[in-house]
């Protein structure tokens, strides 16, 4: 003991050397690579648990190999189908949704909730409510306040039906007023006399630039003698 703590002080000319008590201890690499087997399992079983392990690990792989071949194969057969992606998701929801209808937990839950349907409706809090609610309706309806209401509403309708259409006959008889107004006219006679006389301009340039423009007069003959 006091020669491991005189290696140990900082001040000894042998620090940092192990004692010679510590250099005696072998050292086992493959102990130390190994994990400790588990408890209750003998040094066969567990090599033979390790070899069945590797057999299953393998057994894997080679599923998943195959997983890989049988999903290409299948993709090849959906392209020359002409199957799109969308066509398999919905194919895979109907499925899926007729699973969950057979399943046996919508069918307990689509039972428990007709029963529970059926016990409100034939209570007597549901009967009772509904009773009291067509009372209230039919109170309400036969009321005088609604019933002038309504009849307000009716006449309101009615008043705003008339007024569009007398906006309407009014619209229209001011059109044709304004039509046989002088002012009118006189715009309407200014309009023709302007368009008379371009129409006849038009008519004279043509006349001018034909052929006949000049008239019956025969062409003079501008040949020498």
């Amino acid at each position: 003991m006091e020669s491991a703590s005189q290696d140990i002080n900082l001040n000894s000319p042998n620090k940092g050397l192990l004692s010679d008590t510590m250099t005696d201890v072998p050292v086992d690499n493959t102990a130390s690579a190994r994990t400790s087997a588990p408890e209750g399992l003998t040094d066969a079983e567990e090599e033979e648990l390790r070899s069945e392990l590797a057999k299953v690990e393998e057994e894997i792989g080679t599923l998943r190999q195959v997983l890989a071949a049988k999903e290409r194969h299948c993709g090849e057969l959906k392209r020359k189908l002409g199957l799109t992606p969308f066509d398999g998701l919905k194919q895979n929801l109907s499925k899926s949704w007729h699973d969950v209808q057979v399943s046996n937990a919508y069918t307990t839950t689509s039972e428990k909730l007709g029963e529970w349907n059926e016990k409100v409706t034939q209570s007597e809090l549901y009967l009772s409510a509904s009773s009291t609610l067509e009372d209230w309706n039919e109170k309400l309806t036969q009321s005088e306040a609604y019933k002038k209401t309504q009849e307000t509403l009716s006449q309101a309708g009615q008043k705003t039906s008339a007024a569009l259409s007398n906006v309407g006959s009014v619209i229209s008889r001011k059109l044709g007023d304004m039509r046989n107004s002088t002012t009118f006219k006189s715009f309407e006679d200014r309009v023709g006399t302007i368009k008379s006389k371009v129409v006849g301009s038009r008519e004279n340039s043509t006349d001018l630039h034909s052929p006949t423009g000049s008239g019956d007069k025969p062409p003079q003959d501008n040949a020498p003698f």
